[in-house]
């Protein structure tokens, strides 16, 4: 009997571990069908900025222009949203994901905890165009920012404007301490007015209305990723859990490894923690930094987002000085737009974008 209790044990516990080796091959699950030239599918590590840095390259058509995916965090990799949320992006272009240093396939001994700033970052990430022009033999490239990522990425975009041929932001941060007051108080007035005593009264360990040194703690807490998530301003509208909407699906993408996997949660929740990165970005007013660009800019939020408010990102490009733009609001969608209504991403990256054209509203 002793021991088939303690070989039912050994199997309950090896099960979850053969399933995480089985859906952990390290390898890109899907490929776009051929173009009319060659295609591409491929996980790639380049040295950027003086260290091994990942990337996961895709495309119909190598002759496609090239666009450069910037995620956000910083430092933590969407590229398992790309795989479970296709876009058809890679039928018209061909993408780069590029996983930011420290994170994910970027994350090795190498990496310091003073060169994760966003300067550094910014620097990588030309580099990475650099890399993406030479290989593709591309004058310019397109490029996608998201959230975490439009923090440097807008900035090294103005200030080498002949690299690319349009910035398109998602999820546009702006005055991003402005943002984490205006999201504390739609959640805490939600709590409050649903009866949830327990939960409005978690809020009140980060009181960062009336003391901003609370601000930080309060943009790095669980509470604040669990919160927007329940309440439908976070990842996605509606991607009600952050356990079954991110942490699941990041363990559940074949294109990392184990290894791989871990150090997506380790980038997150211990090493960019700990570094400036964040309070960096809580100190920007891009309407200082950025107060003009020099190619076409394309925003993209949703409307329901306070993850970065829509608001405050649509106040911004107002402001912009720019050769040509556009805001757009996504309705249904959350902080993530392209994955939320991929149909309409699609059409103002082909109709607008592509052509340098603002021929579709705002609605």
């Amino acid at each position: 009997m002793l021991i088939l209790v303690i070989t039912a044990l050994l199997i309950i516990v090896a099960m979850p571990l053969l399933m995480l080796v089985l859906v952990s091959p390290g390898k890109t699950r899907s490929c776009p069908a051929a173009g009319s030239g060659s295609s591409i599918c491929e996980k790639r590590f380049e040295e950027i900025g003086g260290v091994r840095q990942g990337m996961f390259i895709k495309g119909a058509d190598t002759a496609n222009p090239v666009l450069l995916f910037v995620h956000g965090g910083p430092s933590f990799s969407e590229y398992f949203l790309a795989e479970k949320y296709p876009t058809g992006l890679e039928d018209h272009f061909t993408v780069c994901y590029w996983d930011q240093r420290g994170g994910g396939l970027s994350a090795t001994r190498e990496v310091t905890m003073e060169s994760l700033n966003l300067g550094q970052l910014a620097a990588d990430m030309i580099e990475v165009t650099n890399y993406l022009r030479s290989r593709f033999g591309k004058e310019r490239i397109y490029i996608l920012a998201h959230s975490g990522g439009t923090a440097f990425a807008l900035r090294a975009v103005a200030e080498n404007p002949e690299l690319y041929h349009a910035y398109i932001g998602m999820a546009q941060i702006t005055r991003q301490a402005e943002s984490e007051k205006l999201a504390y108080r739609y959640m805490v007035d939600s709590y409050s007015s649903s009866g949830n005593r327990k939960m409005a009264a978690k809020f009140r360990e980060y009181p960062i209305i009336e003391d901003e040194a609370y601000l930080l703690p309060f943009f790095n807490s669980v509470l604040r990723d669990k919160s927007m998530h329940e309440l439908g301003i976070g990842t996605m509208r509606n991607m009600n859990s952050i356990m079954t909407g991110v942490f699941y699906p990041v363990w559940l993408c074949r294109a990392y490894t184990i290894r791989e996997k871990f150090n997506i949660w380790r980038s997150k929740f211990s090493f960019v923690n700990k570094s400036g990165l964040r309070a960096e970005v809580l100190k920007l007013d891009m309407s200082v930094a950025v107060p003009e660009l020099g190619i076409p800019a394309y925003f993209i939020s949703g409307r329901h987002d306070l993850t970065v408010s829509h608001d405050l990102s649509e106040e911004y490009c107002n402001k912009l000085e720019s050769p040509l733009k556009r805001f757009y609001t996504f309705k249904n969608s959350a902080h993530s737009p392209m994955f939320e209504e991929p149909e309409r991403f699609l059409e103002i990256m082909i109709t607008d974008v592509l052509n340098k054209a603002i021929t579709l509203t705002n609605d």
